[in-house]
This record gives C-alpha cells, sequence and structure tokens, in this order.
C-alpha cells in the first residue's frame, strides 16, 4: 500500500510541475511567439539586517510587474529566475520598512545583496510601506507559529525573565502539564515527541530548574518556529512537533553588548565584527544564583545546600567570497541541585558546524555536522565511607547535506540526506559501604543508527492554489554488541512481560533493520485577497522513546532506542483550516481541525520498575493512541493594543491492552479547554503594559478509590482499574508586565536601558500540580485528599536589562 501511494505522490508531482514549468512562461516585458524560446536570467543573493548584519529569515520577495515572489531560507538565501528583462523587487520584512530594487536582467544573472532598514530608520532610497502581513493567507504553511523574539521579550514571565517555551505554551494547541513540569505538549503528545533543535543540533532537555526555565537565552535567539503538523520533508524523528530555534550570527557591523540583572539570574551578551564584516561572533552567557542567597541562610542544611544553573552561547561565522560562509555554534549548559547529603545534576552541550555554498544561481547547499550530549548525574555529596554515584548519558553524532533549488519562481524543491549516530549510556553506578569500594555496575551500551533521505517541493499552481509535497524515507538499525531479549505475554498484562530468551551480539552487528516511508502535503487555495482554506497530511516516525511513569517528565528519565521489542511509534495527522484578515490585516483570524493517530504508543504497568532495570522492556505495554481537536486563534498585529486569544477543545487518548479494560483512557496530556490571553499595550512611547491569561482544565491522574485492608494494613486501589481515573482541578493564572525604556539623552547615544516589572500570579491561586490521598494523622480510617501546588502567591519580579 505505502509503495502504491508512494507512485501516486510522484507522478501527482511530476503532473504538476510540468504544468508549473508550462505556466512560468510569462513575462509583459520580453516579447515572444509561440515557436520562441522564453530566454531566463536569475537574480539572487542574501537579505540583512542593515544595523547589525544578521541574515533575516522569510523574507518576501515579490516582483511588482507580476505576481511572481519568493521568500528567503534560513540562511537570509533567496534566487528568481524570470524571462530576461528589468525588474522592480519588492522586499516585505516585518519591522523593516518596504524596499524596492531595481535590476537589470537583460545580460544574464546577477547577484544582488540587500540590506533592509528597520522602521525607526528612514532614508531616501527607502519606500516607507506596510509591510506583507497577509502571509497566513498566502502561505501553504498550516499548523506552524512563528514569535518574534521581540514579541517574547514583551510578554510578562516568572521573575521578569524572557522564556522561549513558556511563550510557545501561550500559543493554540501547546501546554504543559502544570507548573515544574520540564518540557511541553503539542496536540496530546508526549515531551519526546517533539524535535527540539538548537542551531540543528537536537536538544534532549530544554529545562533549567525543573521546567521553571527554558535553556534558550532569549539575547542569543534569532528566529524561533513550531510546527504542530504539515511538516516539511527535512524535519523527522519525532511525532508531534517542531521547535526549531536559531541563534544570532553577531553584529556584523560593530562591537555591541546587551545583558540583564534580575532576582533569579544575570545574563551579558557580547558581539562584534571580524575582518572588516566579513564575518562575526556572538557569546551569550546566563548564571542563576540561587546558591549564593542560601549561603546567607542561619539555617546550616540550607548553608551547605545548592540551587543554580548556567548555560554559554557560542557563535561564529566568517565568508569565504561570495558563495561560501562557515558557521560554528555551540551550548553548554549545566544545573545543579543538592542538599548536604544528595545531591544530582544534569546538562545539554552541543556543537553545530555548517558550511553554506552557493552553486550558480539556483542551487543553494547547507552541509551540517553536530554534536550533542545529554548527561545526568546523582547521588552522595560530602561522604567517603558511603558512596553512591549514578551516571547516564545520551550522545548525538549526525551529518547533513540538504539542497534548495530555485527552479523558477512557481517551484522551489528542497532534497538531501541525513545520518543520525545514537550511543546511549543508561547507567554506571559507583558504591562504597563503610569506606570498601563496590563493584562498578554498568548497563551495557547501545547503539544505533538512524537515516534518511528526502525530497519535497513549494509550488504555486495557478494564481488560487498552492502546493507543498514531499517524501522522507527513514531507517533505523539497532547496533551490538548487546543482548537481545525474547519476551511473552504473560496472562495477566498488568504483571509486564517474562523473558524467554535472548541472544547476545557481536560488536558493531547490525540488527532490526527499519524502513518507513513518510508522505507530507500541504495545500492552499485562497477565496479571494483576504481569505484561504488549507488542508495538510503529514506521517511521522520516532525510533527513540524517554522511559518515565512519573506525573511528569523529570531529567532523570531514560531516554531508549527501538529494539526488537519496542516498535518505532508512528503518527498520521490530517488537519483542515480557515483563515481570514480584518481591516487591512490587521487582525488574523483562523480555525484549524486536527485528527491524529498513534501507533506503538507505550505505558507501563502498575509500579513499574523502569530506572536501574536492564529488562525494562517486560515493564512496558504499547498500543494506539488518538488526539482530536479544534484550535482557534484571533491575533491583532497592529495599533498600541496587540497581542492574540487561542482557544483549543481537544482530546487525547490511548488503547493499551490490559489497561482500563483495554477501553479507550485519557492519556496524562489530556486537555479537554485551553484558553489562552495575551496583550501588550503601549501606554506611552516608552511605557508599555503586558498580561497574560491562561485557562486549562485539569490533567488526569490515576488515583484509588477504595479501602484494602488485609491484617489490619489498610490501602487505598483502583478495584476497576481504569486508568486516569481523575481529574485534577481546573487551572487558572494570570500574569502583568511593565515595561519601561529609558529615554536616550541625545539621538546619537548608544546605550539603551530599560526596567521590567512583573507580577507572576497575579490571582494569587494556589493551582495543583498532583493531587493524592492518605489518611488522616488523628483518625486513620478516614482518608483524605490533598493538592499539591508549586507556587502557592503571588511573585513579583524586577530585571534591568541594558544594550549597547
Amino acid at each position: 500500500m505505502k509503495y502504491l501511494l508512494f507512485k501516486c505522490l510522484v507522478s501527482l508531482g511530476v503532473t504538476l510541475l510540468l504544468y508549473s514549468n508550462t505556466n512560468a512562461q510569462v513575462n509583459n516585458q520580453t516579447q515572444t511567439t509561440t515557436n520562441q524560446t522564453v530566454q531566463k536570467a536569475t537574480v539572487s543573493g542574501t537579505i540583512k539586517d542593515g544595523s547589525n548584519g544578521e541574515t533575516l529569515i522569510g523574507v518576501i520577495v515579490t516582483i511588482k510587474e507580476g505576481k511572481q515572489k519568493v521568500t528567503t531560507n534560513e540562511y537570509g538565501f533567496y534566487s528568481l529566475t524570470l524571462p530576461k528583462g528589468t525588474y522592480t523587487l519588492v522586499i516585505n520584512y516585518i519591522g523593516f520598512n518596504k524596499t524596492e530594487k531595481v535590476v537589470d536582467l537583460t545580460n544574464g544573472n546577477q547577484t544582488l545583496n540587500i540590506d533592509l532598514e528597520s522602521v525607526n530608520t528612514v532614508t531616501k532610497e527607502v519606500v516607507i510601506s506596510a509591510v506583507k502581513e497577509d502571509e497566513n493567507i498566502k502561505s501553504t504553511e498550516m499548523s506552524t507559529n512563528k514569535l518574534d523574539i521581540n514579541t517574547i521579550k514583551k510578554m510578562p514571565a516568572l521573575l521578569g525573565e524572557v522564556d522561549v517555551v513558556r511563550s510557545i505554551t501561550m500559543l493554540p494547541g501547546v501546554s504543559t502539564v502544570g507548573e515544574g513540569a520540564s518540557g511541553f505538549n503539542v496536540r496530546g503528545g508526549a515531551i519526546d515527541q517533539n524535535l527540539v533543535l538548537l542551531d540543528e543540533a537536537p536538544v534532549y532537555n530544554s529545562s533549567h530548574l525543573f521546567g521553571f526555565f527554558s535553556i534558550f537565552n532569549p539575547d542569543a535567539v534569532k528566529d524561533v518556529k513550531l510546527y504542530k503538523g504539515g511538516m516539511p520533508a527535512q524535519y523527522g524523528g519525532r511525532l508531534s512537533s517542531v521547535l526549531d530555534v536559531r541563534m544570532k550570527e553577531g553584529n556584523s557591523k560593530r562591537f555591541s553588548t546587551q545583558g540583564g540583572i534580575g532576582l533569579i539570574f544575570s545574563r551579558l551578551t557580547l558581539e562584534a565584527p571580524i575582518n572588516k564584516g566579513k564575518g562575526s561572533f556572538i557569546i551569550a552567557g546566563r548564571r542563576s544564583y540561587g546558591d549564593l542567597f542560601l549561603k546567607l541562610s542561619s539555617n546550616e542544611d540550607l548553608k551547605n545546600s545548592s540551587l543554580y544553573f548556567y548555560d554559554l552561547s557560542t557563535k561564529f561565522n566568517y565568508k569565504f567570497g561570495s558563495k561560501d560562509q562557515v558557521f560554528l555554534s555551540g551550548y553548554l549548559g549545566r544545573d545543579r541541585f543538592g542538599v548536604p547529603a544528595f545531591g544530582f545534576n544534569w546538562g545539554n552541550n552541543t556543537a553545530t558546524a555548517r558550511w553554506n555554498h552557493v552553486f550558480g544561481s539556483k542551487l543553494f547547499s547547507n552541509l551540517t555536522a553536530f554534536y550533542s550530549n545529554y548527561d545526568y548525574e546523582l547521588g552522595t555529596l560530602g561522604s567517603s565511607e558511603n558512596v553512591f554515584n549514578w551516571k547516564s548519558r545520551l550522545i548525538n553524532y549526525s551529518g547533513k547535506y540538504e539542497f534548495n533549488y530555485f527552479l523558477n519562481p512557481n517551484n522551489t524543491i528542497t532534497f538531501g540526506a541525513q545520518a543520525l549516530y545514537y550511543e546511549f549510556r543508561p547507567a554506571k553506578i559507583v558504591t562504597k559501604t563503610k569506606g570498601q569500594a563496590n563493584p562498578d555496575v554498568e548497563e551495557p551500551y547501545k547503539f544505533a543508527l538512524e537515516n534518511a533521505i528526502f525530497v519535497g517541493n513549494e509550488q504555486k499552481v495557478g494564481s488560487r492554489l498552492s502546493l507543498t509535497y514531499g517524501l522522507r524515507l527513514s531507517n533505523f538499525n539497532n547496533i551490538g554488541a548487546g543482548k537481545i531479549y525474547t519476551l511473552q505475554d504473560q496472562a495477566v498484562p498488568t504483571d509486564g512481560k517474562k523473558v524467554v530468551d535472548s541472544v547476545v551480539l557481536k560488536k558493531g552487528e547490525f540488527y532490526n533493520p527499519k524502513y518507513i516511508l513518510e508522505p507530507r502535503f500541504a495545500a492552499k487555495y485562497e477565496l479571494n485577497e483576504i481569505s484561504s482554506i488549507k488542508a495538510s497530511y503529514n506521517r511521522n516516525a520516532q525510533y527513540i522513546h524517554l522511559l518515565s511513569n512519573t506525573a511528569a517528565s523529570v531529567p532523570l528519565d531514560i531516554w531508549t532506542p527501538s529494539n526488537t521489542n519496542l516498535k518505532p511509534q508512528i503518527a498520521n495527522q490530517v488537519a483542515i483550516g480557515y483563515f481570514r484578515n480584518f481591516k487591512q490585516n490587521t487582525y488574523e483570524t483562523s480555525v484549524e481541525a486536527f485528527y491524529k493517530t498513534m501507533d506503538n504508543q507505550l505505558d507501563y504497568i502498575y509500579y513499574a520498575d523502569i530506572l536501574g532495570n536492564q529488562k525494562r522492556e517486560t515493564q512496558i505495554l504499547t498500543g494506539s493512541g488518538r488526539a482530536y481537536g479544534a484550535e482557534f486563534y484571533l491575533k491583532k498585529s497592529k495599533g498600541r493594543l496587540t497581542g492574540w486569544i487561542s482557544y483549543t477543545l481537544a482530546r487525547t487518548e490511548r488503547k493499551i491492552n490490559g489497561l482500563s479494560k483495554n477501553e479507550w483512557y485519557p492519556s496524562r496530556f489530556d486537555k479537554a479547554h485551553t484558553v489562552n490571553v495575551v496583550a501588550m499595550y503601549k501606554i506611552k512611547e516608552r511605557l508599555t503594559f503586558s498580561i497574560n491569561n491562561t485557562y486549562s482544565s485539569g490533567t488526569p491522574i490515576t488515583l484509588g478509590n477504595q479501602i484494602y485492608e488485609v491484617y489490619t494494613q489498610k490501602t487505598l486501589f483502583n478495584p476497576s482499574e481504569t486508568r486516569n481515573n481523575f481529574r485534577i482541578p481546573a487551572y487558572y493564572r494570570c500574569d502583568i508586565a511593565l515595561t519601561y525604556e529609558r529615554p536616550k539623552k541625545k539621538p546619537e547615544q548608544r546605550w539603551e536601558s530599560e526596567w521590567v516589572f512583573s507580577v507572576y500570579n497575579l490571582s494569587n491561586r494556589k493551582n495543583p500540580f498532583t493531587v493524592f490521598i492518605q489518611a488522616d494523622v488523628n483518625n486513620p480510617d478516614l482518608y483524605k485528599g490533598y493538592k499539591y501546588s508549586v507556587f502557592g502567591s503571588i511573585i513579583p519580579g524586577i530585571t534591568y536589562n541594558f544594550k549597547y
């Protein structure tokens, strides 16, 4: 069936491509006849921010004399092939003045690099006009959100500290299970079903301080884009979403610095050009200082405790001639938490090397190699007599070669390949008892190789219809050495599975190969100039899994690859949406409905033992999942009052053999209703007030509802064995912030600063993270329910930000 689908999609793509090429033969400036061949030429180049030399992603380049247009890729590159003649290029980008450039293609190909000026800088060469704000109508992208970093910085934040991940949870279809939970959930998916990329390198834990802050330093972030569906073919490896975060390249015009001092941490960023603007670099660091405050305590235990994080983000780039540019970027981050007797720490390290090369004027290539390392450690502190130390690590190495071929104004083809090597080190345990060292215990390493080839096309068919379609073929292989267990179901599924046989594999031996075809398709049809309908379908495969039987993910959860007992997870998602703008694009509205099916979803037997169990597959049950719902979105992007309102109506369920009587039950991430309101009001030129309001239905948990007594010992149990049979109360929170930008004493003054005053949880609501039941201290026969709240009071914050 999948090969028949493959042939149909290829045939459809070839037919549409030929049709599009035929339609591309249009030019109102070159005289031709039906027997003549239209001679063509290409204009290409890079578009940058004129103030700092940063390349700009997603800039719209339109031909004034026709309807042809193209957008810049992730490196600011664009290419347009047209019949020979003279044209006017109109360049639009939010936050910058519209620019018009005349290009003469009469004598052949031309390179035109363009620097855009921001809206507060006006020169005689710039035509001031409204930017192209109807891309939500014109683009084929749906189930996609792009947040401008300046918008993120204006939103209220915990303790006044801007956070990328917390900001995206205010978007439709995105949620968390509660405060203090790592990661985020998209359209009913688990957190490991999100591919989080930092300059193309995967990040396996995107949180600092148990989920209160993300690892992304906002001063170093250039672009944030979230795909909830309709993913392009070049992305893969996860079921639910892709969060693509791109770092700044650094200021190639002059030295600059910015930073901030807050209640919980401080940050500093340095940027400067290299060799007269041929390159640039950025170095951004943060460090929290909760541990310094603990040392001021009169409590000795607190004095000897630690609670802090730090991170360092760097990026260098250099241009060799007009066709080659090299980028080197890296991230180093660490969290440490410890009390006098015990502590743990975790962190991410990534390194990315990229080479951009332009072949001629139509073909752009990007060769990427990256390294990613996530590790954690826990154990005893300050004791040499009795020692316990546990280390775990997941390492990635990858190479990816991707090409953008700008065939003509109606077709942009993307193709390439990627290889991703995994090294799993589940546990190394070192112990001492009364000063005597015990034999080390180390789980065998696990190795795997994931490969993919992909091809996709963005195509305009006629004046109203646009398509994006592609195919991704992924392959996964486990690699020895290791041991394969043969498992057998038991009579009672919730007792787990038992090992009946095992096979030892040689080092370097490939086994258990998997091949999965992942088609992608999206279409947009413009009903008129202000509205369109869109539809998308994507199939995704995921070969690695995060094992956790806790209420919310924690840094100590275990990543493991698919194997002979854990099949790859597969998701099929369809979506349809209606998009409409009002009042000259001041208001953007959309309604999207989606339905997603998921195969080989994981859940666990009761009282599952995951940590330290080399046969942890015996504790896992698999089955089906589904998620469906509708997302409503209203955004105001002009005027003194801006912001958005989103409402998500959704359900996500699982059906696992042996759980809940083999019937559908709500997953841990199920939220029927979620409402988010984000508003920013410019009171005066330098004074902005912002507010967040969020409400969501409570998430489900499993609780016992009857008392079971054995020999006078009483305990609660769930006789119906219904999974997630109770819901935590609904969640509501209101945050506010006031940003005051200090005026410049002189127009040419480069020093800029601002104060941010914020209040988190203004409603002073004790939102429960979870609920538990236990016997009353004074009456053991009476069981009571208790709520556990992470934040139960108003939390004020103040931050001073500066820029030079």
